[in-house]
């Protein structure tokens, strides 16, 4: 029986035991051997004393011959490991030092030079007040076209459950700074309603037939109940975009005027999504620490009140905003629930 040694794809003789980097196995010269995970092995007998090697990558990459001498084994016979460690080529290779982004953590590998620089400013695990954490994302904020601002909180709910999901508005004190195109559903006296509160789009069955053809020109959807039924063959197209008509997102109204107005103020809709967290977008990045702190508070309270009935012990797991283009600031969670804004 024949016996080679494989060391770090270098193959040599040795009196002991084919050894890859997962297993040892002995064999015949002439068996076919697959070596788990490293090499596919197969022996060709060319002489009383030498094998030829045909070895080759599980991927096919690398491939080739080599000869070796191939010596008897006998089961009885033992020798010095020191000695047999002489013909072995052993993998050695120079441990280079990472330089560049290899050093970095995986997570900032593909982060840009930029955000790279203004993460420098916050400190990572630092809980901060509202006031300070604002004043830190303006100065973060430095890309060519004006940031939004956003807040991220994770609670403990879980929204597979009915009782635990949260969906519901809030109107920021000072607006969200984006130009909001409202479309309207209706029929009868309330498309001229629409039309006279100032909806971009208005429209009964035609605009329905629109929307079936892939018309989406529209940020919010405005539909009064009477239209409902109809709208409901819509809710595939719509429904992932998050532009469905809801009565909790007050898209669904008898009174459409005034909804029109509040989303035009700043009306935003939120929910929590699969994993907990609810996301809200508060304003954006060249409004006043003031008005930024105003509507972010008021997001804070929009979301303590409308707490799920079956949330259970901590409701406030953690607390965050940034800018959309920016890192993120951690918020204590007990100053940002008893922080009292300024008066409006």
């Amino acid at each position: 029986m024949a016996a080679i040694t494989l060391s770090a794809g270098v193959v040599s003789p040795s009196p002991s035991s084919v050894v890859s980097r997962t297993s040892t196995v002995f064999f015949w010269p002439t068996q076919q051997l697959l070596i788990p995970r490293f090499h596919s092995l197969s022996l060709e007998q060319s002489g009383f004393d030498t094998c030829r090697v045909r070895y080759s990558s599980l991927w096919g990459r690398v491939g080739g011959f080599c000869s070796v001498k191939a010596v008897t084994a006998e089961a009885d016979v033992e020798e010095d490991v020191d000695d047999n460690s002489e013909g072995q080529i052993q993998d050695v290779l120079p441990t280079k030092p990472k330089t560049g982004k290899a050093a970095l953590p995986k997570r900032d590998r593909k982060r840009s030079r930029r955000f790279l620089e203004i993460q420098k400013i916050r400190e990572v695990k630092k809980e901060y007040d509202i006031p300070s954490a604002i004043s830190l994302l303006k100065q973060m904020s430095n890309t060519k076209f004006v940031e939004s601002t956003e807040a991220h909180f994770r609670l403990n709910i879980d929204p597979k459950y009915n009782d635990q999901q949260l969906r519901a508005t809030v109107s920021l004190p000072k607006g969200t700074g984006q130009t909001v195109k409202i479309a309207v559903l209706a029929q009868g006296e309330k498309i001229d309603e629409a039309k006279n509160a100032g909806a971009d789009i208005v429209g009964g069955e035609d605009l329905i037939q629109e929307i079936k053809g892939g018309f989406m020109e529209f940020d919010k959807l405005i539909a009064s109940p009477d239209m409902m039924p109809k709208v409901a063959s819509l809710g595939k197209l719509l429904g992932p975009r998050g532009l469905m008509p809801n009565p909790k997102a007050g898209t669904v109204t008898t009174d459409i005027s005034q909804a029109i107005q509040e989303f035009r103020k700043g009306k935003v809709e939120y929910r929590v999504d699969k994993t907990g967290i609810v996301h809200v977008q508060f304003g954006k990045a060249n409004f006043s620490n003031e008005d930024l702190l105003i509507n972010l508070i008021a997001a804070v309270k929009s979301v303590e009140t409308n707490k799920p009935s079956g949330a259970k012990g901590v409701y406030w797991k953690s607390a965050h905003i940034c800018s959309s283009m920016g890192p993120s600031l951690r918020l204590n969670i007990k100053d940002m629930l008893d922080f009292k804004p300024p008066t409006a």
